[in-house]
């Protein structure tokens, strides 16, 4: 557990390691501030130490005790933005003795306690803001208020791209060229293979220097001077020119159903699916899921795993799991769990997909099946 001590003699020290820190100080903010972390994948989150819930130090959390006023100078120097889970009154008053030029204070963005509104406090431009309160916003489902008399330009911050739906990037080596290159109106191919349709969040349409490709293929024949490349694939050498340029996306669409015997450890089940994964080559940062059967729910090893990459784990019960059709059903797996099936069963509920990229492939003392999650226009 990391937990940083506040005395009014010093700061505290922080460990940072994305560009967007997340404070909240309440149950119910702890809560909403969980929640938004697990989905913005570029960001840590901070809170008070009495809403501990045990898992902190295997999700990267860092926990904090004594006046929340005493973290703000730590933060303001290292984090590009800071979303504070706290009433927008306190905010102002925290962070006013901080303040020094809208060319170097981060973005701050205030979320309420109910998370019904998300306000754009300081920064809106330069610092990003406006964009971060869009996003966070567009995460958890509020109101986004942005007060500025002209907002930023209607186009995509590449660094925020996606983030709500939990996507990563690759690499961070290209943000800024990319970035410029997308405010300059140079020629952008926005290449989607996979993961959430919905990114564009504006009335308008898509601005004309931003094209639109379902394969890297298609867009390098056009030549693009920048490139955001979102797919859970991994890309073959031909394909990496694209990232000249370029900030390939993973997003959250890979779902592993899982069978175990009992007992088996952490390492092997990592294994099989790191080898898995390579045979298909599909990234491990596109998983989004473990899933399998009830009877699993308090395997250790699936859940190391599970905890190590903040993956989701769900688990079915085997009525659940006998409502799916699938291609191998197994009287033997029925004799032991009540199910025909685990793995591909699993796999295929929650992903929503009736066909599977792997069915039932069996590694050990581990069974796994594997499903690509799609999404509409």
């Amino acid at each position: 557990m990391s937990v940083i001590l506040l005395k009014e003699e010093e700061f505290p020290v922080i460990k940072q390691s994305s560009d967007y820190a997340i404070v909240a100080i309440t149950k119910h903010g702890v809560a909403l501030a969980r929640s938004l972390h697990e989905k913005f994948s570029n960001s840590d989150l901070y809170y008070m130490n009495k809403f501990e819930v045990g898992d902190e130090s295997s999700k990267g959390i860092q926990m904090f005790q004594g006046s929340v006023r005493m973290l703000f100078p730590a933060l303001f120097p290292v984090y590009k933005g800071i979303i504070i889970v706290i009433s927008l009154g306190a905010v102002v008053r925290m962070i006013a003795p901080l303040l020094k030029d809208k060319k170097t204070d981060p973005g701050i963005v205030v979320i309420d306690d109910k998370g019904e509104h998300v306000i754009s406090v300081l920064s809106g431009h330069l610092g990003g803001a406006n964009e971060l309160t869009k996003e966070v916003a567009a995460a958890i489902d509020a109101k986004p208020i942005i007060t500025t008399a002209s907002d930023v330009q209607g186009t995509i911050a590449v660094d925020l791209f996606g983030q709500r739906f939990g996507w990563q990037w690759e690499s961070a080596d290209k943000l800024t060229p990319v970035s410029a290159s997308v405010v300059n109106e140079e020629q952008i191919a926005v290449i989607q293979e996979s993961g959430e349709r919905n990114w564009w969040m504006y009335d308008t349409p898509l601005p004309n220097h931003i094209h639109l490709f379902t394969s890297i293929k298609e867009a390098l024949e056009q030549q693009p001077q920048a490139s955001l490349i979102v797919t859970h694939r991994l890309l073959n050498k031909e394909e990496e020119v694209i990232l000249n340029n370029g900030v390939l996306y993973r997003p959250k669409v890979i779902v592993l159903g899982m069978g175990c015997n009992r007992g088996t450890s952490a390492n092997e089940i990592e294994q099989v699916i790191k080898e898995t994964l390579e045979e298909l080559h599909f990234s491990m940062k596109s998983v989004k899921s473990i899933a399998t059967i009830d009877l699993k729910k308090d395997e250790k090893g699936l859940i190391e795993v599970v905890n190590k990459y903040n993956w989701n784990f769900q688990v079915y019960t085997p009525s659940e799991l006998n409502e799916i059709d699938i291609d191998q059903p197994s009287d033997t797996v029925y004799k032991y769990t009540g199910a025909y099936g685990v793995s591909e069963p699993a796999a295929k509920r929650y992903s929503g997909v009736d066909k599977l990229v792997l069915t039932k492939k069996k590694s050990g003392n581990v069974t796994i099946s594997v499903a690509v999650m799609e999404f509409n226009d």
